[in-house]
């Protein structure tokens, strides 16, 4: 019998920005229904292998498979069966969240006769009912990162991406983002990517993680084995330092750390 295709497959990646080697050979692979969490300073090279999975840039060299199929020669089929929430906001706060969901519904192409049910699941699935008809100019930062995950989920993903989706959120915002993303998995069977610099949200939710640096995965694992191979007192901060160097700040260009911030200051 056949093998069935992993979730998400990256083989010997390569991504070069002038002098910059991006990925360095990079190989991972994720289960279906795994949440696996990318770990790592700013410009380990996170973001960019996101930007491949997505389609959103073509490998120099390597493979990047989802679900099977091959990003660069079968980037519309893979957009089909991808969520994601970039790093940087998304929805347009001039609109309701409603409409927000709905361009996505029409980007997506789900079909007009099943377009409404679908919003309203996706506005169920994240407790934004009573603020569908609202300006998302007046959403919390809580509600509007909820609003982007509905928007991600409208068509049904079979992997969602998550690239930092809590950043500037308040520790109950957070995981109020983080409880939905569970149930989520739970109940549907999704696979789930995500980066985060909060080390225990990566510690709580991940089944695996890949720690990053300098453009290569520098150690993989579940929370508690990679933990434990550093002693029993052991924290993934630990881990973290151990494997770039505890260099979380001072790695990442300017523009990172500025969009970084940007972010923060627009959740408020």
């Amino acid at each position: 019998m056949m093998k069935a295709p992993l979730a998400i497959e990256c083989r010997n990646l390569v991504q070069v920005f002038g002098t910059t080697r991006a990925l360095d050979r990079v190989s991972l692979s994720v289960e279906h229904g795994e949440i696996f969490g990318l770990l790592g300073p700013n410009g380990a090279g996170k973001t960019t292998t996101i930007r491949i999975l997505t389609t959103l840039l073509p490998p120099m060299e390597g493979t990047a498979l989802v679900e099977g199929l091959d990003v660069r020669r079968d980037a519309m089929a893979v957009r089909r069966l991808l969520g994601y929430v970039p790093q940087q906001l998304s929805a347009d706060a001039t609109l309701s969240g409603y409409e927000n969901i709905w361009l996505y519904a029409r980007l997506y192409d789900v079909p007009r006769n099943d377009r409404r049910r679908r919003i309203e699941e996706a506005l169920t699935m994240m407790g934004l009912t009573e603020a569908a008809d609202r300006l998302v100019a007046t959403y919390s930062g809580g509600m509007v990162r909820r609003l982007e995950l509905a928007q991600a989920l409208v068509n049904r993903p079979s992997v969602l991406i998550l690239d930092e989706p809590t950043v500037g959120l308040d520790p109950v915002a957070r995981a109020g983002v983080w409880e939905r993303v569970r149930a989520l998995r739970a109940e549907t069977g999704m696979t789930v990517l995500l980066t985060t610099h909060y080390m225990e949200e990566a510690d709580a939710l991940c089944h695996r993680i890949a720690v990053m640096h300098h453009g290569q995965v520098r150690a993989v694992g579940t929370p508690d084995s990679l933990k434990a191979g550093l002693g029993a007192t052991a924290t993934l901060e630990d881990v973290f330092r151990h494997f770039t160097g505890d260099v979380l700040e001072e790695q990442g260009s300017i523009r990172d750390v500025r969009g970084t911030r940007r972010t923060a200051r627009r959740l408020g």
